[in-house]
């Protein structure tokens, strides 16, 4: 697993719009479709990367408790199936259910969409506002597999809090650190 770094999307920027396949009811979704009015969150994640799984119980515990609140949580896998199965539509079904994700995990069979965000890595975080303005990029947390941090999801938690609390989104934004997108 080669560890990668976020590549930080420019903060201000609006979020690229998608069609990606929902994989786990089948449909093609939009971004128009499943934003929200008050923050949008999306993740590039996979099923097979130890980053992710490391912080999988994280991802569901954050969107349980922000969904209710208002904020829409999506999360994406652009990683090439033919070379990674275990990212393929099907498995991803699979992940999603059997961990019980409450969000949408969407296939990006092109790449096209993790090419617009700019992402590098899963896994890859994204908070926009009301707005679809980027105001977060970056990590979760500070916990990576073995450093011995607890999951806390505290990068994530302090940007979602400012949003709700209409107060600015500090600037300072660590990186997220993980498995590097792999590219077909």
């Amino acid at each position: 697993m080669a560890r990668t770094e976020s590549k930080m999307f420019p903060l201000g920027s609006t979020a690229p719009d998608f069609n990606l396949l929902n994989t786990v009811n089948g449909e093609t979704v939009s971004l128009q479709d499943i934003k929200s009015d008050t923050a949008t969150v999306i993740m590039f994640i996979c099923n097979h990367c130890p980053f992710v799984k490391h912080v999988d119980d994280e991802l569901i515990r954050l969107a349980n408790d922000y969904q209710p609140k208002g904020i829409s949580f999506i999360a994406i896998s652009s990683n090439d199936v033919e070379n990674y199965p275990d990212d393929s539509p099907e498995n991803m079904k699979k992940t999603a259910e059997e961990l019980g994700y409450p969000f949408p995990y969407l296939y990006d069979e092109t790449q096209e969409v993790a090419k617009a965000y700019d992402a590098a890595c899963t896994p890859d975080f994204y908070i926009f506002d009301g707005d679809l303005n980027c105001v977060y990029r970056g990590q979760l947390d500070d916990s990576r597999p073995g450093n011995e941090k607890p999951v806390t999801g505290e990068s994530i938690r302090a940007a979602l809090d400012a949003l709700l609390h209409n107060e600015p989104v500090s600037d300072v934004q660590k990186p997220s650190l993980g498995c590097n997108i792999k590219w077909k």
